[in-house]
């Protein structure tokens, strides 16, 4: 990042720190970037398929099967991230495991914010950039970041994937895609330096719209997951009682738990989209929302202890959907608490427009976080996307409306008497 700044000296009077530094930032962008793409993916690969070996390993200490089963097991999981999807016995397993996913992009960004800063050194400095100069170096490092990642994405396909198991290699590509466009990028623009520059041009009232939805989505989230662990919690006898039935050893238990968190953030989503209101079903003509609970025969998972009972849901359920309209608007007030404005408008603009897209990406997560995970009723589970994202939009953006302009209140009401508020009319 700092290569970006112009040389304050000669070349010819550089200190050796200087050379040293231009050297690591001037790395070839076609090798350091392709490989980080590589590195990206087998990173996150082989925790999988050393978590497949364990496993293989704890379920009947290698008495069946042999070592490479393991391995094909960790590698159709690392799949599975990738919305790939398989077959089990001939029934279709499509729901995507969001805590591998998250795994992965964590992994995106680091190694992407470690291949931005390596060949930050490329291309015109932060004065030439800033005056308008075209700048190739984020474009190229990304495409050359993604394809590595797709292209170890592809070879992990077709080695693990059998005629039994039939992952779609298709959708492999396209989430591979989605990940290095969404999380990869950014971060090698991040640690290039160049988002720093590039930021500048953006007005002050879209930074601070996407510092709102930032905090309003992070919060839902947490809030969310909160509310799932509880109701875990005060249920937690039941969980204990199906994994008793399950009949597990110590090597069982352990490996069911560790599978089991890879499924907590698909819990979270589907908390927050019954605090929304529309809720989300368990089964084909299963429906769980705060208005009502209709649900049949579950599979002997500990984490649907979680889950209300059927029948009526107790009266003060239906206050829950206030909880969207509250977070969006202390969302919005804290976010515009560290970009202060005295203007109405903006403060409506930014608190709104936050709202709106949290709403929207919040619906995203909705679309991706369900799936089919057993024959029968159960090739229907998820959050009812296109309901929970017109709720989202809505509370968010409502939320986020009042908040900012509650802030923009409060802010104006504390200016000093000399400051003029922005809206009001220069004095002659």
């Amino acid at each position: 990042m700092t290569s970006l700044l112009p040389p304050s000296a000669p070349a010819r009077g550089r200190s050796a720190a200087e050379v040293s530094r231009d050297l690591a930032t001037r790395r070839p962008l076609v090798l350091v970037a392709t490989l980080g793409g590589v590195a990206a993916a087998a990173s996150t690969l082989l925790v999988c398929l050393a978590v497949g070996v364990v496993g293989w390993f704890l379920t009947d200490a290698g008495a069946h099967g042999t070592p490479r089963d393991g391995l094909r097991t960790g590698a159709l999981g690392w799949l599975l991230a990738h919305g790939s999807g398989i077959s089990v016995q001939g029934v279709a397993v499509t729901l995507v495991p969001l805590g591998v996913t998250a795994l992965c992009a964590w992994a995106i960004w680091r190694v992407g914010h470690r291949v931005g800063d390596s060949v930050s050194g490329h291309g015109p400095d932060a004065l030439r950039i800033a005056d308008g100069e075209r700048d190739f170096t984020v474009p190229v490092a990304a495409a050359l970041f993604t394809a590595g990642y797709v292209v170890t994405a592809v070879v992990t396909a077709s080695l693990a994937g059998t005629a039994a198991t039939a992952p779609d290699t298709g959708r492999v590509v396209l989430w591979s895609l989605l990940l290095t466009f969404a999380v990869g990028a950014p971060a090698i623009a991040t640690g290039s330096g160049r988002a720093a520059i590039w930021a500048s041009f953006v007005p002050t009232w879209v930074r601070a719209a996407l510092t709102a939805c930032r905090r309003i989505l992070v919060t839902w989230l947490a809030l969310s997951f909160a509310v799932f662990v509880v109701s875990l919690v005060l249920d937690f006898s039941t969980a204990v009682n199906v994994m008793s039935q399950l009949h597990t050893d110590a090597g069982d238990a352990t490996l069911f738990t560790a599978l089991s968190a890879t499924v907590l953030p698909n819990a979270a989503i589907f908390s927050g989209s019954y605090l929304l209101g529309p809720g989300f079903t368990v089964g084909v003509g299963t429906l769980v929302s705060p208005g009502a609970v209709l649900i049949g025969p579950l599979p002997m998972f500990p984490l649907l202890a979680a889950l209300p009972d059927s029948g009526g849901p107790a009266g003060w359920t239906t206050y829950l959907v206030a909880l969207p309209f509250l977070v969006a608007a202390w969302g919005a007030a804290r976010a515009q608490g560290r970009a202060p404005t005295l203007r109405w408008e903006e403060g409506a603009v930014r608190g709104c427009f936050g709202g709106v897209l949290a709403g929207v990406l919040f619906g995203i997560l909705a679309a991706i976080a369900g799936g089919a995970v057993g024959p029968g009723r159960m090739r229907d589970v998820g959050p009812f996307a296109f309901d929970v994202l017109v709720h989202a939009i809505t509370a968010f953006g409502i939320g986020g409306l009042v908040g900012g302009l509650l802030m923009t209140w409060w802010q104006r009401r504390g200016a000093p008497a000399d400051h003029p508020a922005d809206d009001d009319p220069e004095p002659a």
